[in-house]
């Protein structure tokens, strides 16, 4: 069919009816422009999950350690990001990084642990 145009440069192309493009490189320059913020969104998630993970790497050597508040800050922890939650029979909630994880203790202190 004659008269097709690229959705990407606009030029008119020849070949299938159901062809979208003229070339590789206008079809996944538009795909790109399309999945461009929902790849920002999740490329910024991750590296802020990447930030905490190491945090508590760095922070917790042995597999159980024992860090204040303000620590976990002063490492660029945030609060907010971690990959899963459980609750144990007792009711603590262990908030984790991966395999990293962590439980508020009393007096802003908190339990950093290694999933084993």
């Amino acid at each position: 069919m004659d008269g097709q145009k690229c959705l990407e440069c606009r030029e008119p192309f020849k070949g299938r009816i159901d062809k979208k493009f003229c070339s590789d490189y206008c079809r996944n320059t538009f795909n790109n422009k399309v999945d461009k913020e929902s790849k920002n969104m999740i490329r910024n998630v991750n590296n802020r999950l990447r930030r905490n993970y190491k945090s508590l790497c760095e922070l917790n050597k042995t597999g159980k350690t024992k860090v204040t508040r303000v620590k976990l800050l002063s490492a660029n922890f945030d609060f907010n990001l971690f990959t899963s939650i459980y609750t144990t029979k007792t009711g603590n909630t262990y908030y984790y990084v991966y395999d990293q994880g962590y439980l508020a203790l009393e007096n802003d202190y908190y339990l950093l642990i290694k999933r084993e």
